[in-house]
C-alpha cells in the first residue's frame, strides 16, 4: 500500500533562488543609501559649520565650539554693511547678467557653424579650439591681462575699472561652444531640409527649431556660466582697483583687518554670497537634473 504522508518540499529551488536574489538587492539598496547619506554629511558639514559659526559672537566664533549657545542674527546686518554689499551686490549681478547674456550668443553661434554649416578648415580650428581645453586656467591669466590693458589704451574706452574687462574675456567659452555643437550635430538633416523647403535659413533654423530643441545644454551653460560668474575673485582683483565694478567676492576681504579675521562676520558673509546661487539651484535642480541627463556628448 501506498505511503500517502510523503512529505514535500515547503518551497521550491527556484522560490528560494528569488528570495536570495530579493534578499540580496535590498542590502545592496541599504549600502548604497549608508554610502549615499555618508557622503552627504561629509559634503554639508562644512556649510553647516558656516552657518552655525556665523550665528556666534566674535570670541565663541574663533573657539573650537560647534553650536552656538546664543543666536546673533545681528551678525548678517554688519556682514551686509561692513563688506559693502549693497554695491558688490549689485555689480555681481550686473556682471553675471552681461557675461551670461554674451556667452549664450557667442557660444551658441559658434556651436551652430561648427555643427550645421561646411566652411574650409572646420575640423582644424574645432580640434585647435578643443586643444585650447588642455591650457589651464592661469597660465591665460597675464596674456589676457595685458590684452585688456593695451585695448583700453588704443580703444574707444576703458576696460580697466570697468565692465569690458571683467565680463568679455568670458564670452567666449570652449566648453559651452563644445556642448552645443555636439547637441546640435544630433538634430537630424531631415528637419533642415524641410525648413529650406518652408523658405527658412540658417538663423530661423536656429531660433524656432534647434534652440527649443536644445533646452537641456542650454540650461547646464546657464547654470555653470552663473556660478562660474559670480564667483569670480582673482580676476576682478586683477583688473579693478576702485570698488565701482567689484564683484561681492571681494567684499568678503573687508572682514580681515590687522586685529586678525572677524570670523563670524565673515561666515556670514560667506552666506550672503552663495545665497543667489542656492536660491538659482533650487529654482532649477529639475531642469538642471533633467539636462544632464538627457545631454549627450557623442559626436
Amino acid at each position: 500500500m501506498a505511503d500517502l504522508t510523503t512529505s514535500r518540499p515547503l518551497s521550491s529551488p527556484s522560490t528560494e533562488a528569488r528570495k536570495q536574489a530579493l534578499l540580496g538587492l535590498r542590502v545592496n539598496q541599504v549600502l548604497s543609501y549608508a554610502v549615499l547619506l555618508f557622503g552627504s554629511l561629509i559634503s554639508l558639514t562644512p556649510f553647516l559649520w558656516m552657518i552655525l559659526k556665523s550665528l556666534m559672537s566674535l570670541g565663541e566664533s574663533m573657539s573650537s565650539a560647534f553650536i552656538p549657545t546664543e543666536i546673533h542674527l545681528e551678525n548678517y546686518v554688519q556682514a551686509w554693511q561692513i563688506g559693502n554689499f549693497s554695491e558688490y551686490f549689485i555689480n555681481s549681478i550686473l556682471i553675471t547678467v552681461i557675461t551670461l547674456t554674451g556667452e549664450l550668443l557667442f557660444s551658441i553661434l559658434a556651436a551652430y557653424a561648427f555643427a550645421r554649416i561646411d566652411f574650409p578648415g572646420k575640423n582644424l580650428f574645432f580640434g585647435l579650439l578643443l586643444a585650447t581645453l588642455m591650457i589651464p586656467a592661469m597660465v591665460t591669466t597675464i596674456p589676457n591681462l595685458l590684452i585688456v590693458t593695451w585695448l583700453g589704451r588704443v580703444g574707444p574706452f576703458k576696460w580697466l575699472n570697468n565692465w569690458p574687462a571683467l565680463t568679455i574675456p568670458f564670452m567666449g567659452s570652449v566648453f559651452s561652444i563644445f556642448l552645443l555643437r555636439q547637441f546640435f550635430a544630433q538634430i537630424p538633416d531631415e528637419l533642415y531640409d524641410a525648413a529650406r523647403i518652408d523658405g527658412a535659413g540658417h538663423l530661423r533654423f536656429l531660433s524656432q527649431i534647434v534652440l527649443p530643441l536644445s533646452k537641456a545644454p542650454v540650461m547646464v551653460i546657464i547654470v555653470l556660466s552663473f556660478i562660474g560668474s559670480w564667483n569670480s575673485l582673482a580676476w576682478p582683483l586683477l583688473v579693478t582697483t576702485e570698488p565701482e565694478w567689484r564683484p561681492i567676492a571681494v567684499g568678503l576681504m573687508n572682514f580681515v583687518g590687522e586685529a586678525g579675521q572677524q570670523v563670524n562676520l565673515m561666515m556670514a558673509g560667506a552666506f550672503i554670497t552663495i545665497l543667489p546661487i542656492l536660491v538659482m539651484y533650487f529654482f532649477t535642480q529639475k531642469q538642471f537634473t533633467e539636462s544632464i541627463s538627457r545631454s549627450g556628448i557623442k559626436g
